[in-house]
Formats: structure tokens, sequence, C-alpha cells
């Protein structure tokens, strides 16, 4: 084998939108609601390889705004990117599938969520920045105390 075969690559193949969905279930009555709005986001990451070296990694936010207790619109978008992703010692692959990935992923899905949103006629919801470092490094904190307490 080659030494430049041998060289650790990092690329994106694709940045791509996977799945959008806008519910307005109780226009047009809600829209002569009154009121502040409650904005819930949840946001969900999903990564598997697709083939050898190539890596599929999503981001979806689910964004849920009522008022009075009466749902104005949800929306879901998942956007994900296609990246290869090779000769990567295997302790840095998830940091990178978990971390600089979504990173890269993430800005196209709150331009999505924010259009998608403009378009129902409400002022666009502006998803906050993710410390997805953070994320990471929460759920190996979780991991490490779940298999402490089924020790």
């Amino acid at each position: 084998m080659s030494d430049q075969a041998a060289q650790p690559s990092f690329a994106i193949q694709r940045i791509y939108l996977k799945d959008l969905s806008l519910e307005m279930p109780n226009a047009p009555q809600v829209l002569l609601e009154q009121g502040q709005p409650q904005v819930d986001v949840q946001l969900n990451l999903h990564a598997e390889p697709v083939t050898d070296g190539i890596y599929e990694v999503a981001v979806t936010a689910t964004v849920t705004t009522k008022v009075n207790d009466k749902t104005l619109f949800l929306v879901e978008a998942k956007q994900a990117g296609l990246f290869e992703i090779r000769n990567i010692p295997q302790e840095q692959l998830q940091p990178i599938i978990a971390i600089a990935c979504p990173q890269i992923v993430y800005p196209y899905l709150r331009a999505t969520v924010a259009d998608v949103i403009n378009r129902t006629g409400f002022p666009p919801v502006h998803l906050t920045e993710v410390n997805f470092q953070a994320m990471y490094e929460a759920q190996l904190a979780q991991a490490a105390g779940d298999q402490a307490a089924n020790a």
C-alpha cells in the first residue's frame, strides 16, 4: 500500500434535505389567537455507515409552537450529509461523526427551518447555535454513568 493511500482523509460528498414536514393542524382559527407563542425545539442526531468509508450523518429538528395550548405549527426537518472518512484511528472516528459532521450539516438545517416557518406567515424561528462537542461529552458521561449503575 502506498503512503498516500494510508493518509487520513475527510471529505464532504453531499449535503441534502432528507425529510421535511410542516403541520398547521388548527389553521385558520389559530391564526386569530392572541398571546405569546411557546416554542419547543428538539434536536436529534443520527449517524450510520453507508459503505466502506462513507457515513451519513443527519440532524433532525422538531419545532413545535403553541399559543394558548393550541398548536400554531409543527415543523420537522432532517438535514443530512454524506461524508467520506478514511484511515482515521477508531478512537478519533466517533468524535468526527458526532461533532465535526453535525457542525457542517447544522447551518443548512437552521436555514431550512427558518425558511419553512417564514412560509407559514409567522416570523421565522432561528434555531440557536449548538455545541455538538458538549452534547457528545454529555452522552459519553451519561453512558459511563449508566454503565457504572448497571455494574
